[in-house]
């Protein structure tokens, strides 16, 4: 890519069109999940682009391969595919601030009574190193039953977030379809 260029260029030279897709998914073409080392090609390759660029895709395939259909729905096809990842994450993302959320009143719950047990074994016991430790001890236990939500909702949920970003993106780049002279003649 250029530093002119006004977008994210990501290029893929292929032999033939099916070998950007899982060729052992029963689907038809529009609906097939991408190869996963197509998959990770292209979503590393976008990781390490500027965030503030649309993608486009050149796919570059051999001169005469016949696949005019299957070209056209190449678009798609790529599309599709994001689209639902995107989904997939949204659905993770979803699921882990619910499990935040559940940590989060479990925590609370097991902090209060951690807190109410120090307070009445503090009360109730003659003050020693042992009372000390075991009121303490107490305080640190309902303070740590807080550390998985903590963990999620200041943490956890960016990268998600961040993936599902970039899926969205990709599945509204811009998908160009080239051909080469598989001869590597270069007509000179």
């Amino acid at each position: 890519m250029s530093n002119g260029d006004a977008v994210n260029r990501i290029e893929i030279k292929l032999r033939d069109l099916s070998q950007l897709f899982e060729t052992l998914d029963p689907l038809p073409f529009r609906a097939r999940d991408l190869a996963t080392h197509a998959e990770e090609y292209i979503t590393d390759s976008a990781r390490e682009m500027p965030r503030d660029r649309p993608f486009e895709l050149v796919v570059y395939l051999p001169e005469g391969t016949g696949e005019q259909e299957a070209s056209r729905d190449l678009r798609a096809s790529i599309a599709t595919f994001f689209r639902q990842r995107a989904a997939v994450t949204n659905r993770e993302l979803r699921e882990l601030f619910s499990t935040g959320r559940r940590t989060l009143l479990i925590g609370c719950l097991i902090l209060g009574a951690c807190l109410i047990l120090a307070q009445a074994f503090a009360a109730f016991m003659p003050e020693n190193g042992i009372v000390v430790f075991v009121e303490e001890g107490l305080v640190i236990v309902g303070w740590v039953a807080l550390w998985r939500p903590l963990e999620i909702f200041l943490y956890e949920w960016w990268p998600i977030a961040k993936e599902r970003k970039l899926f969205e993106r990709l599945a509204v780049a811009d998908i160009r379809l080239r051909f080469y002279d598989p001869e590597g003649h270069t007509g000179a």
